[in-house]
């Protein structure tokens, strides 16, 4: 009956729990507004905590690999999205933005964690949201001097650098910690440790709703739209990728560039563009936490078979 134990079985549950929190219970996410950026290193730190360090730092190999996924997730895709919303004129609409916003941002936090959670090493999941983090001051680039009204590059660079330097720092004191005091982890240590992250994953959930609940009470034909536009953009994205990496690509690398491809941190322009871009997005914002919190129920039957194909 060890509660860590019960959220580690049941994590895609846990994580469908705290999402229902933040829908129905939106006076918790104030309060929960200051706990997010220690929530954040907290999730990192135990995603990390959890693998193993030789096999994290060995897997370095497949860097060209990684920086080739990158480059296409975070440069060619949002320029082709940018192309094509210049050639329909829909430059300036939220629903564009929001495409692009999802485009241009590295993989969430929460990815390893994901990949841990369908049965799959989480190391590849891990090393292309650190290195997508690392790079997307280079990335976004290109896209801020084609899309001038996004806002001030320089605050984007600040954030981008403030997170990556959260990553770095919650990675390094994890291996240092592993190194230290948990060379040769129990199974009963690692559940503990995977439950913690899935509890961590649920309550940080909560401080991203309270947006949707607002819309839905005003006009919930608009809610139900950025849910449904962003549950699209989500879950095809993360079909797309599957179906065109099951078969060339090993089972854990599939499922990890499929729920990158679709879990994405849009929230990291939260802090960098200005109020008129970002007022319309917050809707996509939080209705996007909906499908992310959900791939490890919707997604779990194309990766779990996945798995069992390689």
């Amino acid at each position: 009956m060890n509660p860590l134990h019960l959220a580690a079985r049941n994590g895609p549950y846990v994580l469908v729990a705290g999402l229902a929190a933040g829908l129905l219970l939106p006076a918790l996410a104030e309060p929960m507004r200051a706990a997010l950026p220690p929530l954040v290193a907290l999730l990192l730190f135990l995603t990390v905590l959890r693998i193993e360090p030789s096999l994290l730092l060995g897997s370095l190999v497949d860097l060209r690999q990684v920086a080739n996924t990158v480059i296409a997730f975070q440069l060619v895709l949002p320029l082709i999205v940018v192309t094509i919303g210049m050639i329909g004129g829909w430059t300036g609409t939220p629903v564009f933005l929001s495409l692009l916003i999802m485009a241009a941002t590295p993989s969430i936090s929460g990815s390893a964690n994901m990949c841990l959670m369908m049965g799959h090493p989480a190391e590849h999941a891990m090393r292309l949201m650190v290195i997508g983090t690392a790079v997307l001051p280079l990335t976004v680039f290109p896209i801020f001097v084609l899309m001038p009204e996004l806002g001030d590059f320089q605050s984007v660079l600040i954030a981008v650098l403030r997170l990556f330097l959260t990553i770095a720092g919650a990675t390094v004191a994890a291996v240092l910690f592993r190194l230290a005091f948990l060379r040769n982890p129990s199974q009963t240590s690692l559940k503990n440790l995977e439950g913690l992250a899935t509890i961590t994953l649920a309550v940080f959930v909560i401080g991203l709703m309270p947006s949707v609940t607002a819309t839905a009470l005003v006009d919930p034909g608009l809610a139900a739209f950025w849910v449904g536009f962003a549950c699209l953009a989500n879950f095809g994205a993360q079909l797309v990728m599957f179906f065109l990496t099951r078969n060339r690509a090993a089972a854990e690398k599939a499922t990890a560039l499929s729920i990158v491809a679709g879990n994405r941190n849009v929230a990291i322009f939260l802090i960098a563009l200005p109020p008129e871009v970002t007022a319309p997005l917050l809707v996509f914002i939080g209705a996007y936490q909906i499908p992310m919190y959900l791939t490890p129920i919707v997604m779990r039957r194309f990766y779990q078979a996945s798995g069992r194909l390689g």
